[in-house]
């Protein structure tokens, strides 16, 4: 099972990180299976880092076996979506990149990428999807897939170039702005529209 995960497709998010291009292509990394958390299991602070952030996402199930997948007949072959957290060790991130070095550990490592319950998705519009993110009954990060820079289709159009998509592989579609840092007891509930599909705590 892969989890492969999408950066800088929301406009805004990349001007909040100070990166306010527009990629041509999609901005890919993975992380390992190991990095999955799901069924509501606590998300444990590592202690490599003192600075762990929260980026939420839509997050899709692939249900098909495909390889170079035309973006027009892309959606035969994910049938199930959620939202999900792709936590980042952002110190560690940038010290990484300052040095010009791979930065994988930062985002790849264990309980890294949250996913809440999964819906059956074939009824909803992917290009108009709102889903947000509460820390502590506060919302704290909203967003919509129709401000993404690359649509679901078109990740999967161009992941599947590269990648054989398998049945159960995830793909972590991006983050909108509003990211910020996770605590010690915070607890985190996950929206698409007014469904909640994500719900842990931080220990």
């Amino acid at each position: 099972m892969k989890i492969i995960c999408v950066g800088w497709n929301y406009p805004l998010h990349n001007k909040e990180m100070d990166n306010s291009f527009i990629p041509n292509e999609p901005t890919i990394f993975l992380k390992p299976e190991s990095a999955l958390l799901k069924d509501g299991k606590p998300f444990f602070i590592p202690d490599f880092s003192d600075n762990i952030e929260y980026e939420t996402e839509v997050v899709v199930k692939i249900g098909k076996l495909g390889k170079n997948i035309s973006e027009k007949f892309a959606h035969r072959y994910y049938d199930a979506i959620t939202v999900g957290i792709d936590f980042t060790a952002r110190d560690l991130q940038t010290k990484l990149r300052s040095c010009g070095q791979p930065w994988e550990i930062s985002k790849g490592f264990d309980s890294s990428a949250v996913v809440g319950s999964f819906i059956p998705c074939q009824s909803l519009d992917k290009t108009n999807i709102n889903f947000h993110l509460d820390i502590n009954q506060q919302n704290v990060q909203q967003g919509d897939t129709k401000d993404m820079i690359f649509s679901v289709d078109k990740i999967i159009e161009y992941v599947s170039r590269f990648y054989t998509l398998k049945i159960g592989d995830l793909i972590f579609t991006g983050t909108p702005a509003g990211v910020g840092s996770v605590k010690i007891n915070d607890h985190l509930e996950g929206y698409i529209g007014d469904e909640k599909l994500l719900d842990f705590y931080v220990k």
